[in-house]
């Protein structure tokens, strides 16, 4: 039979060799040296990374399916085609990318594809100062808080902060050091100004609050030049 010992230190080597030696550093220097702790500390940035999915999930269709919900009432059918001037150019191209992607696949370019092709990227771009005036025509219609209607600047700040930490997810990257209840509390709140009924389903199914440790992780933030 393998000593407990043994087998912590062999299933640490494993994981060191699956993983990059970089990445696996990181880890390592949160648990000072202690290999151990340091799969345990990977183990957990991925439990975590996993339970952020449903909130992630829920503010995502919540955001893209009340935008395109509010500009067609007010623009009407195909408002994200270049041609009728409501997205940037960089929108633009992202709109082109998902039409070829759909003929490419076959699929019919029906305005419900289109908007569920688009990236989260397209979505948060609708809250650039570029769409100031659009907010204020039409935009600010999308969410409410306490019954009144709220302003790109409510949004903006708290989105920069979930696309980075939802890129970092999508790339398997270290998200401990972050302050992911805060980044939690900040999702749930935005997808309730925008759908308390989409809310009301996250309620079901998100596990963030048992996953993640009661208290903050005390971790130092990676160098630039870390991972």
């Amino acid at each position: 039979m393998t000593h407990p010992v043994a087998r912590a230190a062999a299933d640490a080597d494993a994981v060191e060799a699956a993983l990059s030696l970089e990445r696996f550093a990181r880890y390592v220097a949160w648990a000072d040296g202690d290999r151990e702790r340091a799969v345990s500390l990977y183990t957990l940035n991925t439990q975590v990374s996993e339970a952020l999915y449903v909130p992630l999930q829920a503010l995502e269709v919540a955001l893209r399916n009340r935008i395109h919900t509010v500009m067609s009432a007010a623009h009407g059918p195909g408002w994200f085609q270049p041609e009728a001037g409501h997205v940037t150019d960089r929108q633009a191209e992202q709109v082109r990318a998902a039409v070829a992607e759909l003929t490419e696949a076959g699929k019919p370019i029906e305005d419900g594809r289109v908007v569920a092709a688009l990236t989260f990227s397209f979505w948060t771009s609708m809250f650039g100062r570029e769409q100031d005036d659009l907010w204020k025509r039409t935009l600010h219609k999308i969410a409410t808080r306490d019954g009144r209607f709220l302003s790109r600047k409510d949004f903006t700040a708290r989105l920069t902060q979930v696309r980075l930490l939802r890129n970092r997810i999508a790339h398997h990257e270290p998200i401990l050091y972050w302050n992911l209840p805060k980044l939690h509390q900040s999702m749930l709140e935005m997808t309730r100004w925008l759908s308390p009924a989409m809310d009301d389903w996250r309620g079901t199914v998100d596990r963030f609050a048992q996953v993640h440790p009661a208290e903050r992780l005390a971790l130092p933030r990676p160098g630039k030049d870390e991972a």
